[in-house]
């Protein structure tokens, strides 16, 4: 059975019938309170960079094209990215890294990401994470993964024309698996292993896996922009299918 919190969440996901509906769900949630407390301490304490900035501190929605092929998957929040923005991989060295990819190959309007309202918009494209709060040292618990799954879930009920999803490291490739079984499509045997340009079919959806965009990945030559322009080609392609 369940635990209590999480069918909660399960319960609020599923009652929700749009996507602005899911959205608000999503930004009122306090289920963690782990996370709530760390979330909202980095939005007082906050950083020197990001001093004079109003900080979001609350679970970050999905953001992208509601009519989205592609489904991107990351971790979670970053405390001073979009925990302070508010909108998916903005403000921070991930989404700085991360734009330029899907802006080189067609699914974004520009190749930066600064705040909301700054003219960004995603075509075909959609980006969600496995948790929807900033967590201490950017590792959310398993419990924590567990309790935020029904959101993601209900997501992808509520995007009809998604075909391919895309992994942004292991937990996001992990909690993709866990979502499409949740929704009934069975996971292959063996059970498809996460790694850059991995690809799994899974019911309609085909997953793709990706390094995560983050600074240790992306510093050390681990992922290249080469290589992930590589797996958002191989995305748009299959979503042209």
């Amino acid at each position: 059975m369940p635990k209590p919190a999480t069918a909660t969440v399960a319960a609020v996901a599923t009652a929700a019938r749009t996507l602005s509906e899911l959205d608000a769900a999503i930004e009122a949630c306090r289920a963690c309170p782990r996370l709530v407390a760390w979330r909202e301490e980095a939005g007082r304490v906050k950083v020197a960079r990001h001093r004079n900035d109003e900080y979001w501190a609350k679970p970050v929605p999905g953001f992208g094209d509601p009519d989205a092929r592609v489904v991107l998957i990351g971790l979670a929040p970053g405390a001073h990215g979009s925990n302070r923005t508010g909108r998916m991989f903005t403000g921070d060295a991930s989404g700085d890294f991360l734009f330029p990819a899907l802006h080189a190959t067609g699914f974004g309007s520009q190749p930066d990401a600064r705040r909301r309202g700054d003219g960004l918009e995603l075509r075909g494209c959609r980006i969600v994470s496995a948790a929807r709060c900033a967590p201490p040292a950017n590792k959310p618990t398993p419990d924590e993964l567990a309790r935020c799954l029904p959101f993601l879930d209900r997501e992808l009920q509520l995007l009809p024309n998604a075909r391919v999803l895309v992994a942004l490291g292991s937990i996001g490739w992990d909690a993709a698996i866990k979502t499409l079984a949740a929704l009934g499509h069975a996971t292959p045997k063996p059970k498809p292993k996460f790694g850059h340009g991995a690809e799994a079919k899974i019911g309609p959806y085909t997953l793709l896996g990706t390094y995560h965009p983050s600074q240790q990945n992306t510093f050390t030559g681990k992922l290249t922009q080469p290589m992930l322009r590589a797996v958002f080609a191989r995305a748009a392609d299959l979503a042209a299918r």
